[in-house]
């Protein structure tokens, strides 16, 4: 019998290397960008711009290395490409969301992005715990897996410290 279709509208579930992907590239923007930007409008451009850069590039480069490849036609290889990358685009929705919600409720940019960044480490850790799961870790494998993400978002917290 067929295992039932989990809804996974942006392919969080089933692109595990766009959602980590995409929410590095969305951090990473968001840890630069932040100390430079004065308005929210400002530091949102510049995630959905980063994110949409990065995202066309990794749509490009699957797209001929499918045609390369798997010596499919373009077409067919594009849209394949889309579907497999579009995570990368759909995992920025969740920290710009939490920096707008923060900001919304009263937080000032700094500690929006600060708020977005804690959030994109909790996301990390989180993609990483459940890909242990999946992948059947036992209990210290799926903690050490969470951990390999938390680093990966510690990075980014190291990178916004080194820059401002």
């Amino acid at each position: 019998m067929a295992e039932p279709r989990r809804r996974d509208p942006l392919g969080l579930v089933r692109g595990g290397e766009g959602a980590i992907t995409g929410t590095v590239v969305c951090a990473a923007a968001i840890a630069y960008s932040a100390g430079y930007k004065e308005s929210i409008g400002q530091l949102g451009l510049v995630i959905l711009g980063t994110v949409a850069v990065y995202w066309i590039a990794h749509l490009h480069a699957v797209t001929i290395g499918s045609s390369l490849t798997h010596q499919h036609h373009p077409l067919t290889a594009l849209r394949h490409a889309f579907f497999e990358t579009l995570p990368i685009a759909g995992a920025s929705v969740v920290p710009l969301g939490v920096l707008l919600v923060s900001y919304l409720l009263g937080a000032d940019l700094k500690t929006a992005a600060w708020v977005a960044l804690i959030a994109s480490i909790g996301l990390l850790t989180a993609y990483s715990f459940l890909a242990g799961v999946r992948g059947g870790l036992d209990t210290w494998g799926r903690i050490g897996s969470a951990a390999a993400g938390l680093c990966l978002g510690l990075l980014v917290v190291a990178l916004k410290v080194a820059l401002h």
